[in-house]
């Protein structure tokens, strides 16, 4: 357990699990879709949907679409300036199922790229992503991310890993899952450092590679 497990984020609004978690759920979805979001569809389930608006959830999660942090002071105004930058935003109440109840689904579409994002803010400002396109992930922001989508085949957990392992890179975690046999994968790994740029180059150049995407490890503790 980390000292600010103990004493919570530094952070703007009234609750950790209400506005810092859910402004670091908003910039994961940024940091994702690798881009600015130009439309976002935001639906809150549970305690986001029924106490989140008196919290400042939706500013919080506007907020981290803009790319702020959880002490960022203009994140009462993230409306206003999510149309001022020209996001357009909607949310709406939904319900994902058994899941914790500060739980959001995040749509989110850019120029160039598009997502479907499900995570929960599970207290203290700190993060679970526990859906991604469909795929069931587990991410807490804690680690340096890489994302690969690829077609189902042997031998690409392999090739991903020798290309890390011959840079030196060392693997927090890492997991593949797969809508069917031969169908879409979606592989996740967690690092211990930040790869370079040619490393993740390295790794879209590889055969049969469609995605590949990363998050760097979100700030925690202000």
């Amino acid at each position: 357990m980390g000292i600010f497990d103990i004493l919570g984020p530094v952070m703007v609004g009234p609750s950790s699990s209400h506005t810092a978690g859910a402004v670091r759920i908003g910039q994961f979805g940024r940091l994702l879709l690798g881009e600015e979001p130009g439309r976002a569809v935001i639906g809150l389930h549970g305690s986001f949907a029924a106490t989140g608006e008196g919290h400042g959830t939706p500013l919080a999660l506007l907020a981290g679409l803009l790319g702020m942090d959880p002490d960022d002071e203009g994140i009462p105004a993230a409306m206003e300036i999510a149309r001022e930058r020209g996001l357009d935003f909607r949310f709406e109440t939904t319900d994902l199922g058994e899941v914790h109840p500060n739980s959001v689904r995040m749509a989110l579409k850019g120029e160039d790229a598009a997502l479907e994002l499900r995570a929960s803010s599970v207290g203290g400002g700190r993060i679970q992503v526990w859906g991604l396109d469909g795929f069931p992930v587990f991410l807490e922001g804690v680690y340096p991310t890489v994302l690969l989508v690829y077609p189902d085949r042997p031998g690409m957990l392999a090739m991903v890993t020798t290309i890390l392992g011959n840079a030196g890179m060392n693997i927090a975690t890492i997991k593949a899952h797969r809508d069917s046999r031969g169908g879409q994968a979606l592989m996740t790994v967690e690092l211990d450092h930040t790869p370079a740029v040619g490393i993740l180059n390295a790794l879209r150049h590889l055969p049969y590679m469609e995605q590949v995407r990363f998050v760097p490890r979100l700030g925690f503790g202000g």
